[in-house]
């Protein structure tokens, strides 16, 4: 990965492929105070299982912060001096965007260009796990289309603005960019 201290990252991949280790590795040679903002929220049963293996995974290396909508805003309130802010997961914090009912799927939505703008210029080295999830089957249900098609216009303007993009197959890291 990059010496650079600024800059953001993108790890992208399906479903189980390493991403999110792979993300806190990559952030673990960066010097603390890290932080991990987790965009997953205990609906049910399994989802809270899922977010005590990852808060076990990341032990006490982070600070987390909790931000199921409002990135831009929990990257605006990260301690000074943080090394390195992962964000896990963009596929999670859209689905939020798209449930809360926040504009998401429509032309324009507030906090998806909120992030992009905060990304601009960002307070240190950012490190964003997604879903690459427009390889699969068309979905059949229209809402379902909808939200693939935005994870894919986000994933795509994310990948431009990162200096670096790995994508995540079977556990391992394909460098794109």
């Amino acid at each position: 990965m990059s010496g650079h201290t600024h800059g953001v990252t993108l790890i992208t991949g399906g479903a189980r492929s390493g991403k999110s280790a792979f993300a806190l590795e990559t952030a673990s040679a960066f010097g603390p105070p890290r932080v991990f903002i987790a965009t997953a929220q205990p609906l049910d049963e399994e989802m809270r299982r899922r977010i005590v293996r990852h808060q076990a995974d990341r032990g006490n290396r982070f600070a987390t912060v909790e931000a199921p909508c409002d990135l831009a805003g929990a990257l605006a309130r990260i301690p000074e001096g943080t090394r390195v802010v992962v964000i896990d997961c963009l596929t999670v914090w859209l689905g939020n965007l798209m449930h809360h009912g926040t504009g998401a799927g429509t032309q324009s939505c507030p906090e998806i260009e909120a992030l992009y703008a905060a990304l601009q210029a960002p307070p240190c080295r950012i490190i964003l796990v997604t879903n690459e999830v427009g390889m699969g089957l068309v979905p059949g249900e229209a809402g379902s289309r909808e939200y693939r098609d935005l994870l894919g216009e986000v994933n795509r303007r994310m990948a431009e603005l990162a200096d670096e993009v790995v994508l995540l197959v079977s556990g391992l890291p394909l460098r794109l960019k």
